[in-house]
């Protein structure tokens, strides 16, 4: 049976990484000034995906799942915003 630290990690690591790679693309189309090649029905259905996954789970309380799942959502739909801004220029 995996111990409790192994559990933990498990929960942290997509709780990380998650909105971390989503981060380093939103910085990316900031510096940039560009959206290009950002698709932003992509984007869009990763935050509804989160949201959803973050409801399946029912754990409502859980810090891993509202940073990895609602914190990622929240990150999607910044870039979509920006995606969106930057196209209009």
């Amino acid at each position: 049976m995996l111990s409790q630290f192994v559990i933990e990690l498990a929960g942290w690591l997509p709780g990380v990484i998650f909105p971390g790679a989503t981060a380093l693309q939103l910085y990316k189309i900031w510096k940039g000034g560009t959206a290009k090649g950002v698709s932003i029905s992509t984007w869009s259905l990763f935050a509804i995906g989160n949201v959803g996954l973050y409801i399946y789970a029912q754990k409502y309380a859980s810090l891993q799942l509202i940073v990895g799942l609602l914190g990622t959502a929240a990150l999607d739909i910044v870039i979509v915003v920006f995606a969106l801004a930057r196209e209009r220029k």
